[in-house]
């Protein structure tokens, strides 16, 4: 978590230079000791967290926030998160992290626009910031009276935060079955209900939160979506994932873009374990809520408790979690579309192409999941040519989902698969049926020269 010369962006080592190393001789004539200095700016005193973490001694006030900003701030540029023209969702639980995402991102905006007011020609556009929180009530019947209060927690402050103004989305989770409320609640209730494993249900939960966040993204115009995840959550899910079979989709999940949803995903926080985010928040005075569900007892929570554990006996442990599982070759779709470079800053152009990833462009056609919409390996997606044309409902859903969503989502009897896809939010259905006729048509391009015409006899 110490930063580095490549890494820190809180100028501590331009600093030091600049002193010409007078910062230790000042410390040692006022008569503190080298050991109990910050071990950046070499003059303040550090923080004692008291919890035993691994920047107990090190860092003092300044730098320590310096450092998980600059983290943050390094991710955003080297991948051009945010630029003048976007308009960005933050996604907001209340919780740690989304709170330290949200405030790190109004803080790029405050300086954005002191930019645009101090030029002279106002070439470069402010980026517009709004704010989403799904709430899932429906899913936690028992979470109603501390929903309430949450909201307008969170109503409270997102108003607070300074100009320029941010528009707040509060939206049920059950939003993504339509717009009738009381028959969307009850079609979500049932759906729920109708998965069996309780790992699934919390997946399929995860995948219904990310479809309201979407819906709410792309119907209000914004074209990034910034979520909060940090390395701790990462690192459970690197376990997770490979725990369910689900390993082809790992490296998709886990960059800083996500471009294969509508509107991309980033998570500029991937670098910052949730030790530091907490921190900062206490020393921010920066609020958070954190509502109180039932305790779990399927595979994320017990792989979450483990990942724990480990960070407690080793405080790296997650960082080296993540970082192994990032060697993983990423997907085309792991970066912002490209779009003109005008839009684009030339300090984020530089970093683009010193930070470039080596993605797979060959891995251009493969088919999504319909439910979980993860990249589909060439097992699971050659099931849906084995279906000799067949658009039953049920036999192209089984088909065109994840080894994953079938052990743990589908329903096992297949004679309910077909009332199981009627529960399902429609466009998953479509999406679906839309991947079999695009998986027939990509079969057929590719042996074309093997096929007769009407015309044509063998020989």
């Amino acid at each position: 978590m110490a930063c580095n010369s490549s890494g820190c962006e809180s100028g501590c080592n331009g600093r030091e230079k600049e002193n010409g190393g007078k910062t230790e001789e000042v410390a040692v004539a006022g008569g503190v000791n080298q050991e109990s200095v910050c071990v950046k700016c070499k003059c303040n005193e550090p923080m004692v967290f008291g919890d035993g973490g691994s920047e107990d001694g090190r860092f003092c006030a300044d730098c320590f926030r310096n450092n998980v900003f600059g983290k943050f701030r390094l991710a955003v540029t080297s991948h051009a998160m945010i630029t003048p023209s976007d308009n960005v969702l933050v996604a907001f639980s209340g919780g740690s992290s989304s709170r330290v995402a949200l405030q790190f991102v109004h803080e790029l905006q405050i300086k954005a626009l002191k930019n645009y007011e101090a030029s002279r020609d106002r070439s470069l556009p402010v980026f517009g910031v709004g704010v989403a929180f799904v709430d899932e009530s429906a899913a936690y019947p028992s979470l109603s009276t501390g929903m309430v209060d949450a909201i307008t927690w969170i109503r409270s402050t997102v108003a607070d935060l300074s100009p320029p103004e941010k528009d707040l989305h509060v939206v049920p989770i059950e939003s993504v079955f339509g717009s009738d409320s009381l028959e969307a609640r009850d079609r979500f209730v049932k759906l729920l209900d109708s998965v069996s494993d309780e790992t699934g249900k919390e997946d399929l939960l995860l995948h219904l939160r990310m479809l309201s966040l979407q819906k709410v993204a792309s119907e209000n115009g914004y074209n990034r979506l910034v979520l909060g995840s940090c390395t701790s959550r990462l690192a459970s899910h690197v376990l997770t994932a490979t725990v369910k079979g689900r390993g082809y989709s790992l490296s998709a999940d886990i960059q800083h873009v996500d471009a294969r949803w509508k509107v991309p995903i980033e998570l500029p926080l991937r670098d910052c374990v949730w030790q530091e985010i907490t921190r900062l928040c206490h020393l921010d005075s920066l609020k958070t809520v954190e509502l109180a569900r039932h305790p779990q007892s399927g595979i994320n929570d017990l792989v979450s408790s483990f990942v724990a554990l480990l960070q407690e006996e080793n405080p790296s442990r997650e960082c080296t979690i993540v970082r192994t599982a990032a060697k993983l070759t990423p997907f085309y779709f792991n970066k912002i579309p490209e779009t003109d470079d005008s839009c684009v800053p030339l300090a984020t152009q530089r970093r683009l192409k010193k930070f470039n990833l080596k993605y797979d462009g060959s891995m251009t056609t493969e088919a999504f999941c319909p439910i979980c919409n993860g990249p589909l390996n060439r097992s699971d997606s050659s099931d849906l040519n084995t279906l000799d044309g067949c658009l039953e409902t049920d036999d192209v859903l089984y088909a065109a989902c994840c080894s994953s969503c079938r052990f743990q989502i589908l329903p096992q009897d297949r004679s309910s698969l077909e009332h199981f896809g009627s529960l399902l939010p429609h466009h998953m259905i479509s999406q679906a049926k839309h991947q079999k006729v695009n998986s027939q048509a990509y079969l057929r391009e590719r042996i074309k020269d093997c096929l007769l015409l009407d015309n044509e006899e063998a020989v």
